[in-house]
């Protein structure tokens, strides 16, 4: 069973009050007492937030998430304002990052997503930022549904402690949520845009624009046809239902 831990509810989704070391260290010590145990982590944004309120095909497709991450600035900071501390803003690329540089040397290591190119590039940088690091396994995204049983089964018979999942909103939630119970791995890390920029076949924004909270801008420039209605309107549909459950909140306090 999956450690219970602290979280805050924000609309409808529980995010977990955490950091980049706290987490690091919840995954180890998860790992460690259940290496049998599948169990899934979302690095969670506003756009997901709003789908889980609104769409109902992809609250069901996130039902079996264990831990909701904020991954987003805007998310971290509603968390906050509901009433947490000591959290931080997670951000999957980056944390991805983190963990290999600073997690236990002997965890083993499944990448699945993007293309064959990115990669072999990221398999190749990560290896030079943690020489040792044992990655277990890789499949690229460009998969059908039919072929899951065949990397479920190259999963199961390589058993590594986490697998880290690159297939973009919503087809990583809807991988996990098909397969989560038929693979014996650790933790299922949802990550999306993390492989790309690890790889460094993508670039990403400045960081300065994720601390303030305008990263989704930065997206949004570089691939407005993509990403319009992800913001205009997923976006618009968080800062309602937020503003109503702030008000709610105080109503209740006063």
């Amino acid at each position: 069973m999956v450690t219970p831990e602290k979280t805050i509810e924000v609309i409808t989704t529980s995010c977990l009050v955490t950091n980049v070391a706290d987490l690091t260290e919840r995954i180890e010590s998860q790992i460690r007492h259940d290496s049998e145990l599948s169990w899934s982590i979302d690095f969670t944004n506003v756009h997901i937030v709003a789908m889980r309120k609104v769409d109902e095909d992809f609250r069901e497709q996130t039902s079996r998430v264990d831990w909701f991450v904020p991954d987003s600035q805007i998310l971290t900071w509603a968390v906050s304002w509901l009433g947490a501390r000591g959290n931080e803003r997670v951000y999957g690329p980056a944390f991805l990052d983190y963990f290999v540089r600073n997690a236990d040397i002997n965890l083993t290591h499944y990448f699945l997503g993007a293309s064959q190119e990115c990669l072999n590039q990221l398999l190749k940088k990560l290896r030079e930022k943690r020489p040792g690091i044992k990655i277990a396994g890789s499949h690229d995204g460009y998969f059908k549904n039919a072929d899951e049983g065949e990397i479920n089964g190259e999963i199961n018979r390589l058993k590594p402690d986490l697998v880290w999942v690159g297939l973009g909103t919503p087809k990583q939630q809807a991988w996990i949520h098909r397969n989560k119970e038929k693979i014996k791995a650790g933790a299922i890390l949802a990550v999306g845009f993390a492989f790309d920029v690890n790889a460094g076949t993508k670039s990403d924004a400045p960081d300065w624009m994720g601390k303030f909270g305008v990263l989704w801008l930065y997206r949004f420039i570089r691939e407005p046809r993509r990403l319009f209605k992800r913001y205009a309107i997923y976006n618009s549909v968080f800062l309602w239902h937020l503003f109503r459950q702030v008000m709610v909140s105080n109503r209740s306090g006063e």
